[in-house]
């Protein structure tokens, strides 16, 4: 083994794929290097402020821009009225209703028009040469609004007689969604033993990203292009979606995303104020800058959740699950955001049953509009909703029925031998083991040392509960992805794909894959994936998919790297290309000692290497993979908390989570996401919640009033792998990004009402938060006494 073949081992044994490789990017990012949309300053740029609704609903009467025009600074101040040659932002989902009708929307205008329709709706746009010269006369415009009705609960403006956000859309319903045979279902659960009825609220949550939304719009007059820097999820999907706003061949449209300060779902999507900058620029002959401060993100960002269901469950009397209903209302707020219908209708449908063997299943939702910001995708998206459903009640069906809790769900469990295993829901199970997962869990959670632990507590005075969830994601639907390798002067190598990290490390998990494919050194390896003049197809990252979408690319175009690499080491080597083999980094004639490695093959090509006709010239590849198959992701969390009875306040305290991930390309990566989405789901649970008041009015407009999870709140996190590769992509990868909070919601609300039980309480809305569980603890002694 020469010295070139031992340094490719090395490096595969520590770099290679299953390897706990650092994040590539966090040496730049944690000295202060990074670039985010906001350290963006082109020349002669100048700034935009937007004047925002402060009534919920009401009809525009007049709009007064003279004093905001004559201010000192200002360069423009722009109205709906400016911007009627672009088309709205639309739905592009093709869900139908029950009655084959497709969802009822109207497309948004960048700008308000008629009617306002939320706090926070975008009515004018201010340019000037400085932010704050901007936001000054963003305060000296004029707004005569005559104030409607104005209705937040999905449940209330479904009603008859609810204000109504558009005349031609009755009871404000978008969508009338149905799964299932109601006839099947609703005899199975009349025939059931037992049935448990759960009214179940998932309350709105702020995304609240730590990068605010921002961008930077350019037009080039000369050539009639516009490029947007902006921050996102996938440049290409932002791109197609933007183009068909403005109205723009796809070649006269650019989109440039750096780094990105988080997104969870809510910076996927074009925002109204990127066609306002963008117009302004074509206007001004100027690059135009805007950035949000956090008390508009509060009412202009995309929010999640907000679903108010009913779940029903039938059992038999051995406890096994008959059929499942869920029924209630989606809140889609104030306009149909392009994923908001998805959410509470196909996502749901698609996560609720979980591990267990269902017969039926019905899922019927009505997507509502609301006076409230809109909402749409937040990390899981339906799937952390499914599986805090299935899960609220299995324990509760457990209690009824006076079946362990544990017992309930082996009984229920699909066995591996039943894979390949088709749902209710329409999907199928590739392989898994669920009964295996389950027994780990609970053995490294020490659910055999529980009651020792309940009992100490007790001596401190807390209360001490034990939570268990099961849950399997849907990964989201898979598109086409780009899989570019491009060999650099310097002697590195750029990855090239339509998928964007926004936290998650793709830099390094893809090199990893990269250096197994083809032995190239691990710091050699660059990404590229933020700029779409650059890519022929991206799918973007969203849905738990980029592993298996930017993975299974980066496989495909290294196999077409070696094999155009053997035509042209054939010819250095003077071999056929039939002889020539590769292995680690490295083409050998079979059978001898004589090779040429892949980098100095790339470099004798860089120096003008001479090659016969036919032969490939390069070994660069721009390569898109078709779409491959979903996978199924699934896991089991193990959660203690301690509840302080006099206070309500609840701490977790211990916290396991055993996953199949089918291949971990980078454990080190894996586990940082699992505790990020179990954080985000126990602040579901006991803090977060997007509040309004009855007239309308964002109550929880800043984090004065909205709590977020601290450090002080997350736990120590445990984190297993028990994978069970999937054969779908040839990584054998299933997606990790939002697993840990459809674990962790439903785990860390069994475990607050296990700790309750004891008071005869079994259930409580979200956010449980200390107030709501000291009030409960004080009725339940309370109705003792009495």
């Amino acid at each position: 083994m020469d010295d070139r073949t031992t340094e490719t081992a090395l490096s595969l044994t520590k770099f290679g794929i299953g390897q706990p490789v650092t994040r590539k990017e966090d040496p730049t990012l944690v000295q202060g290097k990074g670039r985010y949309n906001d350290d963006i300053n082109l020349p002669k740029q100048v700034y935009a402020w937007m004047v925002r609704s402060s009534e919920p609903h009401g009809i525009i009467r007049g709009i007064d821009t003279e004093a905001a025009k004559a201010m000192p600074g200002v360069l423009a101040v722009l109205t709906g009225e400016d911007l009627t040659a672009y088309n709205g932002l639309k739905c592009y989902l093709p869900i139908k209703s029950r009655d084959g009708s497709p969802i009822r929307h109207v497309p948004r205008p960048a700008l308000a028009t008629d009617k306002v329709r939320f706090v926070g709706d975008p009515i004018a746009c201010v340019i000037a040469e400085t932010v704050a010269q901007a936001k000054d006369a963003a305060e000296a415009v004029s707004l005569d609004i005559e104030p409607l009705p104005a209705v937040t609960s999905a449940r209330e403006a479904a009603k008859p007689g609810a204000p109504l956000l558009y005349d031609d859309i009755p009871n404000n319903i978008a969508l009338d969604f149905q799964h299932g045979d109601p006839a099947k279902v609703g005899e199975a659960l009349k025939n059931s033993a037992h049935v448990v009825r759960l009214p179940l609220v998932n309350q709105r949550i702020m995304v609240a990203a730590m990068e605010p939304r921002s961008a930077i719009g350019e037009y080039d007059g000369k050539n009639d292009h516009w490029t947007l820097h902006s921050s996102s999820q996938g440049v290409f999907g932002m791109k197609n979606l933007l183009k068909d706003i403005l109205k723009a061949p796809a070649e006269k449209v650019r989109i440039l995303t750096g780094n990105v300060g988080g997104s969870f779902g809510m910076k996927a999507t074009p925002y109204p104020e990127y066609v306002c900058i963008l117009h302004a620029s074509k206007v001004l002959g100027r690059p135009v800058k805007w950035t949000d401060d956090r008390s508009g993100s509060f009412v202009s960002d995309h929010q999640g959740r907000d679903f108010d269901m009913t779940v029903e469950v039938g059992f038999d009397k051995e406890g096994h699950i008959q059929a499942i209903r869920m029924t209630g209302y989606g809140n889609l707020g104030a306009w149909c955001a392009n994923f908001g219908p998805l959410l509470p209708t196909l996502n749901v449908t698609k996560n609720i049953i979980g591990m267990y063997k269902t017969p039926l299943l019905e899922v019927s939702t009505q997507c509502v509009y609301s006076n409230t910001t809109i909402v749409s995708a937040y990390r899981g998206a339906g799937r952390p909703e499914g599986a805090l459903s299935i899960e609220r009640c299995i324990d509760i069906a457990a209690g009824e029925l006076g079946i362990d809790r544990f017992e309930l769900r082996r009984r229920n469990f699909i066995k591996p031998k039943e894979m390949p295993f088709a749902t209710p829901a329409g999907t199928t199970y590739d392989c898994g083991d669920f009964p295996g997962l389950f027994k780990q869990a609970l053995d490294v959670g020490d659910v055999k040392g529980f009651a020792a632990r309940k009992r100490a507590s007790k001596k401190a005075g807390k209360l001490r509960g034990l939570g268990v969830a099961c849950y399997v994601e849907t990964t989201a639907a898979m598109t086409q992805e780009m899989g570019g390798i491009r060999f650099n002067a310097d002697g590195t190598v750029t990855i090239i794909t339509g998928t964007l990290d926004y936290g998650q490390g793709h830099a390094s998990a893809f090199a990893q894959v990269l250096s197994a494919k083809l032995g190239i050194p691990f710091d050699q390896i660059n990404l590229l994936q933020g700029d779409s003049d650059q890519l022929i197809a991206g799918g973007g990252s969203g849905g738990s998919r980029s592993a298996m979408l930017s993975g299974t690319a980066v496989v495909q175009a290294s196999d077409k790297v070696i094999e155009n690499g053997k035509q042209i080491a054939a010819h250095v080597l003077e071999a056929s290309a039939g002889d020539i083999e590769f292995k680690a980094g490295t083409f050998t004639i079979a059978g001898t000692d004589r090779s040429v490695g892949i980098m100095d093959l790339a470099a004798q090509l860089r120096g003008g290497l001479k090659l016969p006709d036919g032969v490939p010239t390069t070994l660069d590849i721009s390569h898109v993979t078709e779409a491959v198959p979903g996978t199924y992701p699934n896991g089991v969390h193990v959660v203690e908390v301690e509840i302080e009875t006099d206070t309500g306040l609840t701490r977790v305290v211990k916290y396991n989570a055993v996953n199949d991930f089918g291949t971990v390309l980078n454990p080190l990566l894996v586990e940082g996401q699992v505790q990020g989405g179990i954080v985000q789901g126990l602040g579901q649970v006991l803090l977060e919640g997007v509040v309004y008041d009855d007239a309308g009015q964002l109550v929880t407009g800043s984090f004065m009033d909205y709590a977020m999870p601290r450090a002080h709140d997350a736990p120590m996190i445990a984190v297993d792998n028990r994978p069970v590769p999937t054969k779908t992509n040839p990584l054998g990868s299933k997606g990790c990004g939002e697993a840990g909070t459809s674990g962790g919601l439903p785990a860390v609300a069994n475990a607050v009402i296990d700790a309750l039980a004891e008071f005869g309480i079994k259930h409580l809305d979200m956010p449980m938060t200390s107030s709501k569980i000291w009030e409960a603890i004080e009725k339940a002694k309370s109705a003792k006494v009495a």
